[in-house]
């Protein structure tokens, strides 16, 4: 059943929105539950087809999961592993799955895991995950799609990564917690989840200090030393960031509660110079707003705390109607402007050359039949059109689907003009997805 959105643009935004828990963080924790035995409960669980997926992979291996829809929880009992291998056919739908790998070196001392897909955003190698693990004493080989790993036993070492790898730091973080003797990794990612992947390691009984810094330290403890835990994630900034630009977007103006304002420093003082004026209500809740129309602006996507790649294409939209002329340089992946074409067919006005996008603003946007054609740029998409003129259709939102939970719902009641149908009959589905299965993947 090929399913749409359909926008109606032009509507001011108002209202609050609560956000959900960070994807990023969740599917790696539900990775981290391997580590132990015994059964493990995680809150703030958003439903999506990604966590959809984890769970099927986790599943896989032997370990029983229950999702309680209403609770927002998920619980993993990996008491007993019956199988070190993530097939081929779960993975390559979700790159995130791959640091499962970790966990089973970690746990098991052996994997076989496919190498992971996700979004076609360019080539994310999975190297310094591979040489991460063999530093630790894994043998690895890559033999038809697959990764197969072995260890005797994990030894402790100091192990620098060429760039920031935020899954490679997972990866060696997992294998490492049941490793002899300490793992010191430089030039570590510092994002925020892999501090909420550090906490809920420590929590469990492992040793990490310094995640959120260049350099991370996790001393090996033993299987008997870890215990199973309850353990909330944390707000998803990347889905924050998003409904921070459709409000700015729409000339609107909203609360956006439930969100860790820290996560977003950089983002958020972009936007602050582009005319947006952002407030912080309380510690957890900020209220966005913008009257006039917005300047342009110049934007590098660099490694946490620097601009996200994630919120790069919110950006292009905003920009597309900002007087003046933005540069935006994407420094991470060369296929993340696959928007361009998208807001283009909208009246955009952006040249693109490479990894370099000059946006001069037009005075507005237009609706237009769009494809996403993967998670963010869809998510921008959805944006523009929120702001167009006109009816908008989105095609290709499985990928949409992959990170934001119940987008309809929130947006309408935000007061936008949104809805979700299906091709087939032209009936709607809801004003917001229902509970994903697997027959929707």
């Amino acid at each position: 059943m090929v399913q749409k959105i359909r926008i109606i643009g032009g509507k001011q935004l108002k209202g609050e929105v609560s956000i959900s828990g960070a994807k990023n963080a969740v599917l790696k924790l539900m990775a981290a539950a391997l580590l132990v035995k015994g059964e493990s409960k995680i809150y703030n669980v958003p439903e999506l087809t990604d966590v959809i997926i984890m769970l099927n992979v986790i599943e896989q291996l032997g370990a029983k999961t229950y999702y309680d829809k209403k609770e927002k929880s998920i619980t993993i009992d990996a008491t007993n592993l019956t199988s070190v291998t993530a097939s081929y056919e779960l993975v390559s739908r979700m790159r995130a799955s791959f640091v499962v790998l970790g966990a089973l070196v970690g746990r098991c001392r052996e994997a076989v895991v496919a190498l992971p897909g996700g979004c076609a955003i360019g080539e994310r190698k999975v190297d310094f995950h591979i040489r991460g693990l063999e530093a630790l004493g894994t043998n690895i080989k890559i033999e038809n799609g697959y990764v197969h790993a072995k260890a005797k036993k994990l030894i402790g070492t100091d192990i620098y990564l060429d760039i920031p790898s935020v899954g490679a730091t997972e990866n060696i973080m997992l294998a490492s917690v049941l490793a002899e003797g300490a793992t010191r990794i430089q030039n570590a990612a510092q994002e925020p989840e892999i501090i909420d992947l550090a906490n809920f390691l420590n929590a469990m009984g492992a040793d990490i200090i310094g995640a959120g810094t260049s350099e991370i330290v996790i001393n090996g403890v033993k299987q008997e030393n870890l215990r199973p835990i309850e353990y909330t994630t944390i707000p998803d900034r990347i889905e924050a960031g998003t409904y921070m630009a459709a409000f700015i977007a729409t000339k609107g103006k909203g609360i956006i509660k439930n969100i860790f304002p820290n996560h977003l420093t950089f983002y958020t003082s972009k936007l602050t110079k582009m005319g947006a004026d952002i407030k912080l209500i309380d510690p957890t809740s900020i209220e966005v707003s913008c009257k006039k129309r917005l300047e342009a602006i110049n934007i590098i996507t660099q490694p946490y705390p620097g601009f996200p790649t994630d919120l790069q294409s919110m950006a292009m939209s905003l920009a597309t109607v900002a007087d003046g002329v933005s540069i935006i340089t994407e420094s991470l992946y060369e296929n993340r402007f696959m928007q361009v074409p998208e807001l283009r067919k909208m009246g955009a006005d952006i040249h693109q050359e490479r990894n370099h996008a000059l946006v001069k603003g037009v005075k507005n946007l237009t609706g237009a039949n769009l494809r996403a054609s993967d998670l963010r740029a869809g998510a921008s998409l959805v944006v523009a059109a929120l702001m167009a003129e006109g009816e908008s259709i989105i095609d290709n939102i499985f990928h949409i689907d992959r990170g934001y939970e119940l987008l309809e719902n929130k947006f309408k009641m935000l007061g936008a003009d949104i809805i979700r149908y299906s091709e087939d009959d032209n009936s709607i589905i809801s004003q917001g997805k229902g509970n994903l299965s697997e027959s929707q993947l």
